[in-house]
């Protein structure tokens, strides 16, 4: 997809947590959902074979606490990736990948279903000067991603089919000896257990005097007894309230 469109629907900003970096993102994601829809009818009717479905709420356009907290711990701790091989799983607007490369990783692969992702990934690579991001797609379907020594995930609890999707890929990569990192601001599917505490961030809300406290977390080897929390210990079902990403990709 092109990156006129997200020049042309996005704004540069810093996020509050890591304002060493500039990501477009949008002020009104409706709307640009709403452009989105648009474009993707428009290429369907001339036939265009690359025309997506648009199914998903363009999480890329957003920071969202989860990668901010994870992009946070890797800049302040770059020996958490330094010379070593990096996945960004759902890697949205790509914001953990360029933390992990500004802070020496020796190769960073940024995964995410979204067709907008490589385009919007490579707007805000571009404006940090920051090289070297491989751009892929669904990994968690496939065979095992290989040479991956560190994988950054964040924001990828926020409904139920979704962390039953990633949680078993997480814990699989741990369990070969993979350094799994996971940035959440305590979403109702977050799982209770197999999950080390690494930090704690408050994470300023967008356009709000509110902050979020958000976690990074290490996730064990071993797989937890439940991948998701019982209903009604926490309200939020999806990052933007509205209908929960049926794919692998997140809101970083």
């Amino acid at each position: 997809m092109s990156r006129d469109f997200v020049l042309a629907y996005t704004q540069a900003r810093r996020p509050t947590l890591v304002p060493e970096f500039t990501v477009r993102t949008a002020a009104d994601v409706v709307a640009l959902w709403e452009a989105i829809q648009r474009e993707h009818d428009t290429a369907g009717q001339a036939g265009c074979r690359q025309a997506a479905q648009v199914s998903n709420p363009p999480f890329w356009a957003a920071a969202w606490p989860g990668g901010q907290a994870l992009a946070r711990y890797v800049l302040d701790h770059p020996e958490s990736v330094a010379f070593r091989t990096v996945l960004d799983l759902g890697s949205g607007s790509g914001l953990v990948a360029l933390a992990a490369a500004r802070a020496g990783a020796s190769s960073v692969m940024a995964s995410d279903v979204d067709p907008y992702c490589p385009a919007a990934i490579a707007v805000n690579a571009a404006a940090n000067d920051v090289t070297g991001i491989q751009v892929v797609g669904n990994v968690l379907d496939g065979d095992d991603v290989p040479d991956i020594e560190v994988i950054l995930a964040g924001d990828v609890c926020y409904d139920r089919a979704m962390t039953e999707r990633v949680l078993p890929f997480l814990h699989a990569a741990a369990r070969r000896g993979c350094d799994v990192l996971l940035g959440d601001p305590d979403r109702a599917y977050l799982p209770r257990t197999g999950l080390e505490f690494v930090a704690a961030y408050d994470v300023p809300e967008v356009d709000a005097p509110t902050s979020r406290r958000t976690t990074v977390w290490r996730v064990r080897a071993a797989r937890p007894m439940s991948s998701a929390r019982p209903a009604g210990l926490n309200p939020d079902r999806s990052p933007t309230g509205g209908t929960p990403c049926a794919a692998p990709c997140s809101p970083s």
